[in-house]
Parts: C-alpha cells; sequence; structure tokens
C-alpha cells in the first residue's frame, strides 16, 4: 500500500510518460512524504534566519555546524542535529524511541564528527494510573532511550519532559544530537563536483523489511485500530552494533584525513537506500546506479521495492574515490569485522556517481526505476490553505493572592515541575568523561568536548504546551527565549538554535494555521536576538483517528558556547549572606502557568519584550564576566520560588545546608527570567534588577514570612514520579 494522492499519481505518470513500476511507486511514497518533502512546511521554513557568524553550514545537510572556539590553532566546531521518533515511539514505545537516538546520532556522525552528546525532548500523556497504556509508553520510551545511548557510550545531557493529556494517543519523542568536528575535516553529505565514476558503498547490518514504509507512516494520522499493523513501519535498534560501526566510521575520517581525500557520507534513514543515494548525488548535481541484487539482505527473497526503500537501522552510505574503496571496505569488514557483530553486515559497493541526471535501480540486471533524479528528490510542494491563528488576550489580569503554605508544596509536586530524577538516572550522562554539568544538575547540560582544551559547549531545550494550548505563536517565541535563558544561566554564549515542530493535521486549516503562526513567532525570536536556526525537523499529522491533535508544540534547542569551563555557572547556592536578584520582567500575570492551572484560573500571557530581554541577559552576563555569580537558575515551571528552592536543593545535594529568606508579592508567578545570587558587595549595576531576599545559614526558606523545611520540600518535590520510574 502506497499513500500517494490521486494528484501525485498522475503527476508522476506524466512525467515518466508511462504507469509508474512498483519500485517507483514505494520510492516516491517515501521521498514525497511530508517527513521526507517537507512538502507542507518548506515556504515557511524558509522565513527562519539561517545565517550568522558562527555559521559554517545550516540547514540542508544531515547537521548543522556552529564555530565553537579555537585551540592549539585549530577550529573547532560543534555539530547538532534535532529531529522527531513520535510516531514510531508510540506504536512500539521502546523501539522507536531507541532508534530516534539511533538516527540522530548517524546524523551527526555523517558529518565526520565524534558524536559527544545526545538530548531529549518528551512529552507523554496522563500518567497517573501507572498500569494505563500511557505509563507504559513513557516507561518504555525512557528505557529504550537510555538502553540506546548507554550502549553506543554518548552521554545524556539535556531534555525535558511534561506529561498532558493532549498526548494520550500522540506522544512526543524529540532527540538532540552535539557532534565536535575540526572545522577543516568536515564531510558533507552530497557528492562534491568531479565526483563522476565515484563508487556508493553501503555500510552496515544486513537490510531486512523492518521499517518498510516508515516514512509514508510517519506522515499519516495514527489510528490504534491499526496498531498491530503499524509495527512494521517501525525499524529494529541494535545499539552495540552501532557502537562498532561508530569507531570503525572514525578510523575511516583519519584515514580520509591522512591522505586528503574528499568523499561524501550520509546516513540512511527516511526512504532507506533510494531516499540516501538520490539526495546524496541529486544534491551534488549528479545522476546514480544501483544495482539491488548487490546489497547485502538479512532476509533471501525479498521483493526489490523492500530492499530499496526499507529502513533498516544501523547503515550509512559513502560515496567515494575508486581507489580509496579497497581500503573504506577493510576498515569495516576487516579491521572491525561487521559480519561478526551482525548476520551478513558488511560494507559493500551497490553502485556508482553518474555524470546523466538519472535515478537508475536494477534489480538482477533488469531495470526496475528510472527517473529524473532531480524530479524524484526535488522540491514538490502543498499549497494548502489555512487559517490565520491571532490570539487575542486580554487586559492585563493579575494572579490573586494566595495561600503560599498551602499552594507551593502542590507546585512542587507538579507533574511539570516535580524531579525528573527518576528518568534520567536511567541515563549515563557522564560516559567518556568529559561532562561539565551533568543532567538534571542545572538548566543546561556542559561538555568540555576539546580534549586539552577549555573550551565547553551548552545545550539546552524547551517548549511548553501550556502555552502551545492558549497561542501557538506565543509558545514558540518562549521556546526560543526559555532555551536561550538557560545556556546563558550557566555561563555560556547562546550561538544557534535548532527546531522541531510537532503539530497536527495540515489539511486541517485551523491546525495548519497554528503551525505558519509558530514558524512566524520562531523566526520574530531569532531575528531579535540574533540567532539562527541551523537544523531542524518537523513533525506533522500528530493527530489521533478521533481528529484531536496535539498541543501545538515547538521545541528549540539553544547551543551556547564557553570560553573557558572554569567559569561555569555551577548548581546550588554557594554561601550565606548573598543577595538574591530576579533578573527579568516580574510581571504578576499567570495565563499558562502552573499556579493558575491549580488554582483553576485562565489569567493572561505575560508580554515579550525583547528590549527588557537583552538588557536581562546583558545584566547576567555581565555579573558571570565579573566573578560576582555565585548560583543561578531560570525562572520558568513553578515560577521565581521554585527557581529559589531548585538552588536551595542542588545546595542540600551538595551538603552545603544553605536557604533563603525572600519577600516579594505573589514568588510563583512564572514570567520567565533568572533567579541569581551574588556576592553582597558585587558593584555590578543592578539597574532593572530586583533584590528579592538574600541566602540565609539554615536549610530554609522564610517566604514572605512564612518557613519551610528545605529537606521536607525536597522530599515533596522527588516523589510524584518514583511510582512510574520505580
Amino acid at each position: 500500500m502506497v499513500n500517494l494522492r490521486d494528484e501525485e499519481l498522475q503527476r508522476i505518470a506524466q512525467q515518466l510518460g508511462r504507469d509508474p513500476s512498483v519500485v517507483e511507486l514505494h520510492a516516491f511514497d517515501a521521498a514525497w512524504s511530508e517527513h521526507c518533502s517537507y512538502k507542507s512546511s518548506r515556504r515557511f521554513l524558509k522565513n527562519l534566519p539561517i545565517g550568522g557568524s558562527r555559521v559554517l553550514l545550516g540547514p540542508g545537510e544531515d547537521a548543522g555546524i556552529l564555530h565553537l572556539g579555537t585551540h592549539d590553532g585549530e577550529r573547532y566546531a560543534v555539530v547538532v542535529a534535532h529531529e522527531s521518533h513520535n510516531h514510531p515511539s508510540q506504536v512500539v514505545p521502546f523501539e522507536g524511541a531507541a532508534t530516534g537516538i539511533g538516527g540522530i546520532v548517524r546524523d551527526v556522525l555523517c558529518m565526520g564528527a565524534e558524536v559527544v552528546a545526545v538530548a531529549d525532548p518528551l512529552r507523554f500523556g496522563r500518567c497517573d494510573d501507572v498500569a494505563s497504556h500511557q505509563s507504559h509508553v513513557a516507561r518504555a520510551a525512557v528505557d529504550g532511550i537510555g538502553a540506546y545511548g548507554n550502549a553506543i557510550g554518548v552521554p545524556n545531557i539535556a531534555g525535558d519532559v511534561y506529561f498532558e493529556h493532549g498526548f494520550d494517543e500522540n506522544c512526543l519523542v524529540n532527540v538532540v544530537a552535539l557532534g565536535i568536528v575540526n572545522e577543516k575535516d568536515v564531510i558533507h553529505s552530497y557528492v562534491p563536483k568531479g565526483a563522476e565514476g565515484w563508487q556508493i558503498v553501503l555500510v552496515g547490518k544486513a537490510t531486512d523489511p523492518s521499517g518498510f514504509g516508515g516514512a509514508s507512516f510517519s506522515s499519516l494520522t495514527l489510528d490504534a485500530r491499526d496498531a498491530e499493523l503499524n509495527k512494521g513501519a517501525v525499524q529494529v535498534p541494535d545499539p552495540f552494533f552501532k557502537n562498532v560501526l561508530m569507531r570503525a566510521s572514525y578510523r575511516v575520517f583519519a584515514l580520509l584525513r591522512e591522505r586528503g581525500i574528499a568523499a561524501a557520507f550520509k546516513d540512511l534513514g527516511a526512504g532507506g537506500i533510494v531516499g540516501c543515494s538520490a539526495e546524496m548525488t541529486a544534491h551534488g548535481g549528479y545522476g546514480a546506479q544501483i544495482e539491488l541484487s548487490t546489497v547485502n539482505v538479512a532476509v533471501e527473497g525479498m521483493p526489490p521495492e523492500v530492499i530499496a526503500v526499507g529502513e533498516t537501522q544501523e547503515r550509512m552510505m559513502w560515496a567515494a574515490p575508486p581507489e580509496f574503496v579497497p581500503d573504506l571496505l577493510r576498515i569495516y569488514n576487516e579491521e572491525f569485522g561487521l559480519s561478526e557483530v551482525a548476520y551478513n553486515a558488511r560494507a559493500g559497493v551497490i553502485g556508482e556517481v553518474t555524470a546523466e541526471r538519472r535515478y537508475v535501480l536494477r534489480y538482477r540486471e533488469h531495470v526496475v526505476m528510472d527517473v529524473e533524479s532531480e524530479f524524484l528528490t526535488g522540491t514538490i510542494n502543498d499549497e494548502l490553505p489555512y487559517t490565520e491563528k491571532i490570539y487575542h488576550g486580554a487586559s492585563a489580569q493579575e494572579l490573586p493572592a494566595v495561600d503560599i503554605e498551602g499552594i507551593f508544596p502542590r507546585v512542587l509536586a507538579h507533574r511539570d515541575v516535580c524531579s525528573r530524577e527518576p528518568l534520567y538516572r536511567r541515563y549515563d550522562s557522564v560516559v567518556r568523561g568529559r561532562t561539565v554539568l551533568a543532567r538534571g544538575a542545572a538548566d543546561a547540560g556542559v561538555l568540555a568536548p576539546v580534549p586539552g582544551s577549555r573550551l565547553g559547549v551548552a545545550l539546552a531545550v524547551a517548549g511548553n504546551p501550556r502555552y502551545g494550548r492558549i497561542d501557538p505563536a506565543y509558545a514558540a517565541e518562549q521556546a526560543v527565549l526559555e532555551a536561550m535563558r538557560r545556556v546563558v544561566a550557566v555561563g555560556a554564549h547562546p550561538i544557534g538554535l535548532t527546531d522541531c515542530l510537532n503539530f497536527g493535521n495540515p489539511r486541517k486549516a485551523e491546525q495548519y494555521g497554528e503551525f505558519v503562526a509558530a514558524i512566524e513567532a520562531l523566526a520574530r525570536a531569532a531575528t531579535e536576538l540574533d540567532l539562527p536556526f541551523v537544523s531542524g525537523n518537523v513533525s506533522l499529522y500528530n493527530e489521533a483517528a478521533s481528529g484531536r491533535a496535539i498541543p501545538p508544540s515547538a521545541i528549540v534547542a539553544c547551543i551556547g558556547s564557553i570560553d573557558d569551563i572554569a567559569k561555569v555557572i555551577t548548581p546550588g547556592f554557594k554561601a550565606a549572606g548573598s543577595a538574591l536578584l530576579w533578573v527579568g520582567s516580574r510581571e504578576l500575570v499567570g495565563g499558562g502557568s502552573v499556579l493558575a492551572e491549580l488554582l483553576g484560573v485562565k489569567g493572561t500571557l505575560p508580554h515579550i519584550e525583547y528590549d527588557a530581554e537583552r538588557a536581562a541577559l546583558a545584566i547576567v552576563r555581565d555579573a558571570i564576566a565579573r566573578g560576582v555569580m555565585r548560583s543561578c537558575r531560570v525562572v520558568a515551571d513553578g515560577g521565581m520560588l521554585t527557581a529559589v528552592a531548585r538552588l536551595a536543593f542542588d545546595a542540600l545535594l551538595a551538603g552545603r545546608k544553605i536557604g533563603a529568606e525572600i519577600d516579594f508579592g505573589n514568588p510563583l508567578c512564572e514570567t520567565g527570567g533568572f533567579v541569581c545570587e551574588v556576592t553582597g558587595d558585587s558593584g555590578m549595576d543592578v539597574t532593572g534588577t530586583l533584590q528579592i531576599g538574600a541566602t540565609i545559614d539554615a536549610s530554609e526558606l522564610v517566604v514572605n514570612g512564612t518557613r519551610f523545611d528545605v529537606e521536607r520540600l525536597y522530599e515533596t518535590w522527588s516523589r510524584p514520579l518514583a511510582q512510574l520510574y520505580p
């Protein structure tokens, strides 16, 4: 079964001058799917800013690349990719989430980089009943991410998770990966000029039927009645094989650099062999000839369309000069013995790059596909109608006065605020010994990725579904702001963004309008903050058969650079007698906040003022540069008081019994900003800040006269997810 529309089938037949073959039908089904072609989103994505002084490579290849810094005269770059594996993770949670990590790792690896970190923004349904299907999905997806990342030895340093009824039938598993590469050693995803006659080499596991139709499946509305049928479209992960494959690829990188030889390298993801080889050659201005009978397979007798577009995991593709290919094969097949790790795994030549810009597939010497390369891989657009989404905010409506003693423990125990430690303890966040700030230790994860250097890279994610329900555009803007604040809070300089745009059905005008509004908002925020988008992904059709779509979810990752990791802002209160400053807007409104949900009120959304935002960032960065910043947390879910409590919890875990005394009208306000602990005699310009209190030599929080024991609050905050993730 293929999911091409009637008008698409007619266009194919007209272009070919004949009816397409079975293989061609499946190839176009994959290449023209929403997942591969971005046919409903491409025209809007063009509005995102993608250039900047730090950008070495923007969107268009397997991953984006940003300049990180210089060490010993060499320029180093951070490679970043951001993807989704939503549909597979809902249908087969463990395998779906695991293969999401596997795919994003390959995207970074194929740019010639060493993979150094992963992250996982997650959105699950209600898990109040630990025996529910939603709870099973959440547990299994987390286990899949942990099992894969731990086995390949890559630390998981960042991410977030929300639990919301809007994700009951469509979970979101977004994944981010970082790599490090010397700028002169970048490998591209397409063949360069002069590549005619280069050989195309398939590397990895034997091709099997798993994942057949995966790209098309990811571009459809899920129906629980088709759950068993859909399982066949989900790939099977093999992280232990991937570990070997990665090490072998690093050896190939080293040999290419030693000999000064150019090559192209690309992940075999959506669309399988056809999707990868067609894009790799067409984007370089060439065609390809592939012989499918030379492909190593796990099951004899598979039809050619399954070999051609099946999405078996743990495979990649090289295009290289013929004189280098024997060494390439030797490294994978002999030095690293791929066939000894997995059945019939190997590196093998399956075709060549041609000057004629046609994509030709043969199977046992019979031509089963012959199309113009650009027609297969070129832009296909769906000019769909959409309803303009405009949020009409009411006049400013302040949050009501609250009983802090009664409400604050409820805020800390809220599903969007409580500790995620039962989740991320399944991940190894310090493997390889380069982690500076581990998962959960601070608002962003931090690595020292270049051995022997003081360079650091920070990574954080954001995207609040409570905002998305109210105003998709506002939610997208806030995702940019919050992700950026998080890397600033650990002492990093924001240098770039990625996005994963998770939305409903683009063929429904209102849902499509939410998507369009979110992109416009992302572009506005990134332009105002002078930050480029260098990588991203679009995931549409996140809608149940009932017609209910997920909350509009633009999830943003921010990458930050650090010149000297010794200046990283470490977790927790450091000393009694420090001043506590709230830097940023203190507008007492609560639309979309945890407090508003608990009180059953709506409230208005906080305003976004970019001049004020830039001023707040300047204040925080100045305090860090002066060396007067002792600790810092971003004000987000749970409000300012939660940020203060987190600093006290961090101190407690480090063996420092330091609390705080604060005085503020409504300390549960979530209007974004920073809570900063600075030295009492900092000498910094505090214009635009508010001193809300000071740290004290006792493990308690005193809030407007009400006293809380920090250890008891920590227990309240730590308990809620313990049942779900025992």
